[in-house]
């Protein structure tokens, strides 16, 4: 009832207009007076951004009159800033000077560029999404000095707070950022997209993300804090959007080619064509990459297309086709223990393990305004993909690789499709500005998995040996169709200039079925069957809920933002979560979903163009958090009763409630202005991001848990550096320092003398520092870079399934150079 009469009174806001509202309009013009196609003219204290057509043109509809600071950016021409003071309808013509001949290089660019790009940090709209309010980051990918042909996470998402980065060394082939106490394996707890729609197996089901997007072939990445449940997901962590790099608007074809060098026989190639051909533009591009790792069994080789097709149907209705496909196989060399990692953290004793995956992304998109304050936006996505792992894996990571014995095979299967509708409208109440959106999504799944036996070859091998063992003790097969629909909205009330509150709802649906079948094999110890039977499994769980949510925002200045947001969360039970995919792990028959809130408060903004900062404390509830701790297997008995096997085992279920806080910071200062002003040339920045995070396990029915901190969550995490340059000379140097971390709910200490297993303990804290640079001559552009310069040893990971179990050592001193050309 709360909701139906909510949904009716922001739908009745709708039609609210009010008189005694005007519009600014103009043209952009160069120093010739011929038009500019594309500046971006941006109107600051509303923070509406317009681009202007191919005549030059922009128009900002049903603005208030007042004062207002007007912006206007587009490359090679200098920035354009005016203050405006009208109460009646205004067109302006604004004529741009270029930056100059002696002045055109990619620091000064660079420098014009960061003057209004750092601006949409502070975006309250684009295109049908809101984000006023919210703990919000964007990385400006094309402004970085770091490995992009690697995806490197720590110099990519260096000025994003707070996160925790799991190493992986495959080039960049998988993403595993976590925060706040979140697991970063596979991004599971953000809601990851590219360009707005989902591309993780199963958003609800299975988020894993297993396909990342290279970095080369991206213009910045949205980050979004557990406040962006309301219009992406219930999800704790948020968003991740991958926003990849639009054609080419005045080129008919642009070619850009990327050749990069790395240790361990790293090879990628990067090629894109871009352009615009009347009403008809397109972006693609291929990226393949290869290395050997460096330690032993460690291969991988990727191939990775996309594509992107628009057509202007017309001035107001734009057609979008994109496809991805992405396949790769990697070979595995596992985990270590404690004892092996100190000893030689290059060993592996795993010559057979393989991961493969192939991975089909499609979407079309339909985006349509239908008057300058009402836009309109149709989705539809699907997936066709698959995920198999296969390996000698056991609870004794120090157990040699047994040559005669069968691999375990895992094979998964992930079809689905979804629509997402989304209108945002902006009208006027009580005289100020306000904004409104509304949207609906719907998705389906039909998901299935089989685990059994593999062939006993070395080979990447991925097809069952079921008849050659048939008393394989771990063999299931299941089917998951899952479906979920949602209606979310949110509504920005402007209360005065400087004020404005935003709340928000959404509704889900969601029903998650799970059908199939076990095998439940009892072996003598001679290894006979006792027992050999086949037991189904089908459950069905119907659940539907309401997250509510708000944020705040106060513009003190035109430089400074004062924001608060509070947001519900809810995580369903993933099939992953009750998958037995290891013998050292046993599920809690009884998991549920996990639910909870997340709370920002913060200032953000610029003081002179010499320093940017955003300060913000939050606050993190987590009820029925699902974790693991060690505990003694338990079976049921013949009699019915629950007995201990005298086996140790990693016990998944809900752990209990949590509470995570702490206070997030980032500042960069201009020292190049606030030292030498006079040398348009120089870039000399430096910048500090540092989190600070505590925690506590609140309350817990589990032994030894309460009073505890929670898991993935070290104190201090530290990045800090240096962006430099001088001409088309740039450079960075980064210091990274991330403090001790426990990796399970009981917080097991490390154990250094542990020659067995290697999947307890915490991870120890380390530092790591990077240095790279660039150097650009006419078409082409040369960067070259050390990632751990002090080639220091350490590890971020203990998996407790693939790629391990066990440590997993990350990358030691590595080198890369790439060699760019644009035509």
């Amino acid at each position: 009832m709360r909701l139906r009469a909510y949904s009716f009174f922001v739908i009745l806001l709708c039609g609210l207009s009010l008189v005694g509202q005007t519009q600014i309009s103009g043209r952009v013009l160069d120093q010739n007076g011929r038009p500019i196609l594309e500046a971006e003219v941006y109107l600051k204290e509303p923070q509406i951004l317009r681009m202007t057509d191919e005549d030059g043109r922009f128009l900002f509809n049903d603005i208030s009159g007042g004062k207002y600071t007007l912006i206007v950016f587009a490359l090679e021409f200098q920035v354009y800033e005016r203050e405006l003071l009208f109460s009646d309808a205004l067109d302006v013509e604004i004529g741009l000077q270029p930056i100059g001949e002696q002045q055109l290089d990619e620091v000064t660019l660079t420098q014009e560029r960061e003057k209004v790009f750092a601006l949409q940090k502070l975006k309250t709209v684009e295109g049908t999404a809101i984000y006023a309010g919210k703990k919000s980051e964007v990385v400006l990918v094309e402004n970085l000095t770091g490995n992009l042909a690697a995806n490197n996470p720590r110099q990519i998402y260096n000025q994003v707070v707070g996160l925790n980065i799991f190493d992986y060394g495959d080039a960049g082939l998988q993403l595993n950022i976590g925060g706040r106490g979140l697991d970063p394996n596979r991004t599971a707890n953000f809601n990851v997209r590219q360009n707005g729609y989902d591309i993780s197996a199963d958003a609800l089901g299975y988020p894993e993300s297993y396909y990342t997007p290279p970095a080369e072939a991206l213009s910045e990445i949205q980050v979004v804090r557990g406040a962006a449940s309301l219009q992406y997901g219930p999800q704790f962590g948020g968003l991740i959007n991958f926003k990849f790099k639009k054609p080419h608007r005045t080129k008919k074809m642009e070619l850009v080619s990327r050749q990069t060098l790395g240790s361990f026989d790293l090879f990628t190639s990067f090629n894109s064509l871009s352009g615009t051909v009347g009403k008809f533009s397109y972006y693609t591009y291929f990226n393949y990459k290869e290395g050997s790792g460096f330690r032993p069994n460690s291969d991988f080789n990727s191939r990775n297309y996309f594509g992107h097709f628009g057509y202007a149907l017309s001035d107001r209705t734009t057609l979008t086709f994109e496809a991805t496909v992405l396949n790769y196989l990697a070979k595995q060399p596992g985990g270590l223990t404690d004892v092996q990692f100190l000893e030689n953290p290059d060993f592996s004793n795993r010559d057979r393990n393989w991961f493969n995956v192939d991975w089909k992304l499609y979407s079309l998109k339909l985006d349509h305004r239908f008057s300058p304050k009402t836009d309109f936006s149709l989705n539809l996505f699907s997936l066709d993909a698959s995920r198999r792992a296969l390996g000698f894996r056991t609870n004794r990571v120090s157990q040699p690789d047994d040559p005669n014995e069968p691999r375990e095979l895992l094979v998964d299967n992930f079809q689905n499709w979804g629509a997402e509708a989304r209108v945002l409208t902006r009208y006027q109440l009580g005289g100020k500005n306000a904004v409104l959106l509304l949207g609906t999504k719907y998705y389906q799944t039909n998901n299935d998995q089989r685990q059994g036996p593999g062939s006993t070859a070395s080979d990447a091998d991925f097809s069952f040996a079921d008849g050659d063992f048939p008393n394989y003790e771990r063999q299931s097969q299941f089917e998951f169709p899952n479906l979920n629909l949602a209606f979310f909205g949110e509504n920005i009330f402007s209360i005065t200039d400087k004020f404005s509150i935003t709340p928000g709802f959404r509704f889900e649906y969601i029903k998650t079925e799970s059908e199939g079948s076990f095998r439940n094999i009892v072996l003598d110890l001679a290894g006979n069957p006792l027992l050999n039977e086949e037991v189904e499994d089908n459950r069905t769980f119907e659940r539907s809920f309401l997250l509510m949510g708000i944020g705040a925002s106060y513009k003190a200045s035109a430089s400074m933002e004062v924001y608060a947001n509070f947001s519900q969360n809810y995580r369903s039970v993933t099939f992953n979560d009750i998958r037995v995919v290891n013998p050292s792990f046993q599920i809690d028959p009884n998991i549920s979903d996990e639910d909870g809130f997340t709370a920002d408060l913060g200032i953000r903004g610029r003081f002179n163009d010499l320093i940017s900062y955003d300060i913000s404390t939050f606050g993190l509830l987590y009820d029925e958090r699902l974790g693991e701790i060690l505990r003694n297997e338990t079976r049921i008995n013949a009699a019915g009763e629950e007995v201990e096997t005298g086996r140790v085992v990693r016990f998944r279920g809900n752990i209990g409630t949590a509470f995570i806080y702490g206070l997030e910071t980032f500042g960069d200062v201009n020292l190049s202005n606030l030292i030498f002003p006079s040398l348009d040339k120089l870039k000399l920045n430096y910048f500090v991001n540092l989190a600070w995070t505590n925690s506590e396990y609140t309350q817990s029915n589990q032994v030894n848990v309460e009073g505890n901190q929670v898991e993935f969550i070290p104190e201090i995490n530290l990045k800090t550096g240096l962006n430099f340059g001088y001409g088309n000379f740039l450079g960075s140097l980064q210091y990274t320092y991330i403090s001790e971390q426990f990796t399970d709910a009981t917080n097991a200490p490390q154990d250094v003398n542990d020659n067995q297993r290697g999947i307890e303990g915490t991870i120890p804290s380390y530092d790591i520092m990077d240095l790279s640079f660039s150097y650009t001559w006419k078409k082409l552009k040369l960067e070259t870079g050390i990632n751990n310069l002090l080639d220091n040893s350490y590890f971020t990971r203990r998996a407790t399934g693939y790629p391990g179990p066990g440590i997993i050592p990350a990358e030691p001193r590595t080198f890369y150079t790439t060699l760019q050309l644009k035509l």
